[in-house]
């Protein structure tokens, strides 16, 4: 009776301990979409403020904007994350563009904006490594033994990394920009 009741106990911990595990990927992913959003929310006022100064820019702001709402509507987490990253890197292809602008970049609505924008990507990258460690941790959890055993049949599953996809791991051509 002593020996079912200690097997109980440690039962109880582990599934508690995958629970605690779980909670935080879902509180870092959390983390993660807070940031999103309010990059998202910042990216239609970028794109009006730069657009009264470079109108010949049309591509580079429409192109802001589609992958924009392209993020907010991504299903799955390798989605987004795709989609993401290639946001980050054309929000960073504007900033570029607007520094041909003196006007612009003296602007106090820009420079809040850009002051934002840095802010948010600061924030964001320290989420994405919490919530890549959190990932890590959580994974290790439910592969090693003896959480193993009870992982898969409590339907616990392995968390998906926030990466970036291959192709938008290259510098930035800002050649082609103008």
């Amino acid at each position: 009776m002593g020996c079912i009741v200690i097997v109980f106990i440690y039962v109880i911990l582990i599934f508690n301990g995958l629970i605690k595990a779980r909670n935080l990927v879902a509180a870092a992913w959390a983390d993660i979409d807070v940031q999103l959003q309010r990059r998202h929310d910042l990216v239609p006022q970028l794109v009006e403020i730069v657009r009264a100064y470079v109108k010949h820019e049309r591509d580079t702001l429409q192109a802001v904007v589609q992958q924009r709402d392209a993020a907010v509507r991504a299903a799955t987490l390798s989605e987004k994350a795709g989609i993401e990253t290639i946001l980050e890197r054309t929000i960073h292809q504007l900033m570029v563009i607007a520094e041909d602008y003196p006007d612009l970049k003296a602007g106090e609505n820009f420079r809040d904006l850009s002051d934002n924008l840095v802010n948010i990507e600061d924030h964001l990258q320290f989420s994405r490594r919490f919530y890549n460690g959190a990932v890590r941790d959580f994974n290790i959890r439910i592969e090693r033994v003896p959480d193993r055993l009870l992982a898969g049949p409590l339907g616990f599953k392995a968390a998906e990394f926030f990466q970036a996809e291959a192709e938008s791991r290259g510098a930035i051509n800002v050649g082609d920009l103008s």
